[in-house]
């Protein structure tokens, strides 16, 4: 019942707040408290060495007949007292007044801990936040060796990319719609809007005409237009028919019309099979000519930009601009969050290849070691200022009895050592001092 009691004003003091200095401190975490205990712990421990040169010196003092060899043990035990009572004295001024008694240089750190954060912040800025040793020290760590082996292992690649996912799919939830599609039709579509399509289009059409990477597409035509001509035999006779005078015998309309049929298809086929028909030719050159006036013709590139605003202004064409963003959302979180997606498959196989290339390509790896020392060096020497500045400002809003209170619980327990060797070494030189003064007299 006891042990339940105690454990549970433990977990209360734990949760609990304090005001200090008007402020609101959290109390101690349990390993603080743990810290707190080590910390009475040494604090008796050195304060049974001082109580016990107390007694020894005052059962030497009492002892009957004083024999030559009390001086000694009463010299020792004088010398430890004092040498305790002063690195007492020692510790105690780092953290607060001895006593109560405001002594002149005592409560070093609630005193002067704006000074502390101020010269720790100079020390920092100065021998860790150099140019020369972030330099020297990336270089001996060998950033893109370790990284390039760490991430060509397929489950840390694998962790890698889940870890991308969730940042993808954290930034695409945090994302609103609407915001998204103002900025792709402010920087994408007005953009899209506001440069010529004609000169562009024209240079591009007048590469690959020059190639001849259309006549694919003009066989193509061909072929189609000798099979319709070939399949719809009907409607040409119609076609010569409906055109004949009215007056003609049918059957001269059917000669004339087979003979019609006979030619255009006859033609459709050299236009077919010849890459060298005139037809063929002239198509080639109206496309030359089209692509040069789409970069020359004022009236050509005037109705290029005509079309273009019916293009853009048309219904379907409006309904994918508004559903883009819905889409390609739909895309990226359906990708993120299914392992075995074509995107994360090819992330992870990216990062392996990376992590390979890293480890074995010798110019490739000093290349990324010189990025990252330049990035850090280039952090260093531009914000070295605003991180010190980030240490100080911090310890200057500490409570100045809160920070001791921190500090001692950090290193107090180490310095209660001082106060025991304070008082061997007394208790040692008292004995040394008083020897040679019974040997010279």
């Amino acid at each position: 019942m006891r042990q339940l009691t105690e454990t549970k004003n433990i977990a209360t003091e734990n949760i609990a707040t304090r005001n200090i200095a008007g402020k609101n401190i959290a109390a101690p975490i349990p390993d603080e408290a743990e810290k707190k205990r080590a910390l009475r712990k040494m604090k008796l421990v050195a304060l049974s060495f001082l109580v016990g040169a107390a007694v020894i010196f005052v059962v030497m003092s009492l002892w009957p007949g004083e024999p030559a060899w009390t001086g000694y043990v009463k010299a020792a035990a004088e010398a430890g007292m004092v040498g305790a009572l002063a690195d007492w004295f020692a510790v105690t001024a780092l953290f607060r007044h001895p006593m109560g008694i405001r002594i002149p240089h005592t409560a070093i750190i609630p005193t002067r801990k704006d000074a502390i954060g101020n010269s720790l912040g100079e020390f920092v800025g100065s021998n860790f936040l150099s140019e020369q040793v972030v330099r020297e020290r990336l270089r001996r760590v060998g950033v893109a060796s370790r990284l390039g082996a760490w991430v060509a292992e397929p489950d840390n690649s694998e962790r890698v990319t889940a870890e991308l996912a969730t940042v993808v799919r954290g930034v695409v939830a945090v994302l609103r719609d609407e915001d998204v599609q103002e900025v792709m039709e402010q920087a994408v579509v007005k953009r899209v809007v506001a440069v010529p399509w004609g000169p562009p289009l024209g240079k591009l059409l007048a590469g690959v005409f020059a190639d001849g990477s259309h006549h694919k597409l003009v066989d193509l035509m061909c072929d189609r237009a000798y099979e319709w001509v070939k399949n719809n035999h009907s409607q040409v006779m119609r076609v010569v028919s409906d055109r004949s005078p009215s007056w003609s015998p049918k059957f001269v309309d059917s000669m004339v019309a087979d003979k019609v049929y006979g030619e255009v298809l006859s033609f459709a086929w050299l236009v077919k099979t010849d890459p060298n028909h005139p037809m063929r030719l002239a198509v080639d050159k109206f496309l030359a000519e089209f692509a040069s006036d789409l970069q020359t013709d004022p009236a050509t590139m005037e109705r290029a930009e005509a079309v273009k605003q019916q293009v853009l202004a048309h219904r379907e064409v409006q309904n994918v601009i508004g559903s883009a963003w819905s889409t390609a959302k739909r895309m990226l979180l359906d990708a993120a969050e299914d392992p075995s997606s074509e995107l994360r498959k090819r992330v992870r196989e990216g990062l392996i290849s990376l992590g390979r290339k890293l480890t074995d390509d010798d110019a490739l790896r000093d290349k990324v070691d010189s990025w990252v020392e330049g990035a850090a060096a280039y952090v260093v020497v531009n914000y070295r200022d605003e991180i010190t500045t980030l240490i100080t400002d911090t310890v200057q809003r500490w409570d100045a009895e809160e920070t001791s209170r921190k500090i001692e619980l950090q290193v107090g327990r180490d310095l209660q050592f001082i106060r025991i060797n304070g008082t061997v070494v007394g208790a040692l030189a008292g004995l040394l001092i008083y020897t040679i003064a019974q040997l010279t007299l």
